[in-house]
């Protein structure tokens, strides 16, 4: 009921919009409260897309982000891009969750190690308090399960989770909105 008279007042605020630009589909009534947070607040200020305030972003430089993506919009989420990390349209990530882009050095704690970049694909779902790794690419059209630890790569169209994440079963064609053409 809230939700619909808040709706009401969308186009006071439609020009919060020009600031988070991957999240073109959701209300600026929505937005307006990352806006205050992030730019007035100044928490996670340098990222290009609404966070929760208690989410933290390090590198936000170094991530690439498709259309109607917003990591770290769930609460605690803790996204590290140091080796870097692209996300492709549509991405759904719950609370807790973690992209980590670098280890440290098991001889050096100071030091991170060099690896390859997060890459995750369009239309992926990862379920809360999950955690992906250095290096690994999540496929197209893929639900991670919650309390998963992604270590190896996820093809397309898979449903996967657990302790090490393994894929359980596959999955039919995403229907919904293709925003990675818009």
């Amino acid at each position: 009921m809230y939700y619909k008279i808040i709706y009401k007042f969308d186009f006071f605020f439609r020009w919060v919009n020009f600031f988070y630009q991957t999240a073109e589909s959701y209300p600026a009534t929505l937005l307006i409260l990352y806006f205050f947070t992030q730019k007035i607040l100044r928490i996670n200020s340098s990222c290009k897309w609404p966070v929760h305030f208690t989410s933290r972003v390090l590198y936000p430089q170094n991530c690439k982000i498709g259309r109607n993506s917003v990591p770290g919009m769930s609460r605690g989420c803790y996204i590290q891009a140091r080796n870097g990390i692209k996300i492709g349209s549509n991405l759904r990530m719950g609370p807790n969750v973690g992209l980590i882009s670098a280890n440290h050095n098991p001889q050096d704690y100071d030091q991170h190690i060099e690896s390859n970049p997060i890459i995750i694909g369009d239309n992926v779902w990862i379920g809360m308090n999950s955690v992906v790794m250095p290096g690994v690419k999540i496929g197209n059209n893929v639900i991670i399960g919650a309390n998963s630890t992604v270590t190896k790569n996820i093809p397309d169209n898979s449903i996967a989770a657990g302790n090490p994440c393994k894929v359980i079963r596959q999955k039919e064609p995403y229907r919904g909105k293709n925003y990675s053409k818009l």
